[in-house]
């Protein structure tokens, strides 16, 4: 995932955050935003609780590397993904598919938004 599609900023979390839009999977919580820029962007946030700063680096990289595989970062919102601890408990691919359909229930949530206007 390239810098320019990342959320790096402290105040940029908490944006998202802040507009109390998300979605809850065994894994993983999604905070989602509109976006503000020409293209989606996505932040990772895991917690100490899921071990050292190795293992924490680990577990970014991989959801780094999902995020490149289900994203064409043409959606129109923003996301923060916020790993759970059940993440170590599952396999990569299982936490690949679990993303995959947390993604696509958020799309569907924006087209139902969108409707309503």
């Amino acid at each position: 995932m390239k810098k320019q599609f990342r959320v790096c900023k402290n105040y940029e979390f908490a944006s998202i955050i802040q507009n109390r839009k998300y979605l809850k999977s065994s894994a993983f919580v999604f905070y989602y935003k509109p976006k503000k820029h020409s293209t989606a962007r996505v932040g990772i946030s895991v917690g100490k609780k899921l071990g050292n700063a190795v293992c924490r680096n680990q577990i970014k990289r991989q959801v780094r590397s999902m995020v490149d595989a289900l994203y064409d970062f043409n959606e129109a919102y923003d996301t923060i993904l916020i790993v759970r601890p059940v993440y170590q408990k599952q396999t990569y691919q299982q936490n690949l598919e679990e993303l995959k359909r947390s993604k696509q229930k958020v799309e569907k949530r924006q087209q139902i938004g969108k409707e309503q206007l």
